[in-house]
């Protein structure tokens, strides 16, 4: 299972439509993003516009392919793209940052070292 998260930054003044648009989301999309693999899919917005997004997948390379191919999420792109700064190319293939620290991960291998 791999984690992902990612950012992207909302324009200030679309940001109640981008609510309004998320509450909730169509269905259809709903379906397409759990058939790409994502999973445990969550968006956090802070006041300023930043976007925070978190989903787990066991292939990232396969669910971004996926939604890249599907017509229902490329008509969700092209519809959400008005709302987002400095994206270049489609918000949902946006670059994963770097996880650099994981709480479960590193118990788990303390635990390994310590036997406990």
């Amino acid at each position: 299972m791999t984690r992902v998260c990612f950012t992207l930054r909302i324009r200030p003044d679309r940001l109640d439509e981008y609510l309004r648009r998320h509450t909730p989301v169509r269905a259809e999309m709903l379906e397409e993003i759990a058939r790409s693999g994502r999973r445990n899919y969550s968006l956090f917005l802070a006041g300023d516009g930043l976007l925070v997004g978190y989903y787990e997948t066991d292939d990232d390379a396969a669910a971004r392919a996926y939604l890249a191919a599907s017509e229902v999420a490329t008509a969700w792109e092209v519809e959400m793209a008005e709302f987002f700064d400095d994206v270049d190319g489609r918000a949902d293939q946006t670059p994963p940052l770097t996880e650099i620290f994981n709480l479960g991960d590193q118990l788990q291998a303390a635990r390994t070292q310590t036997g406990s």
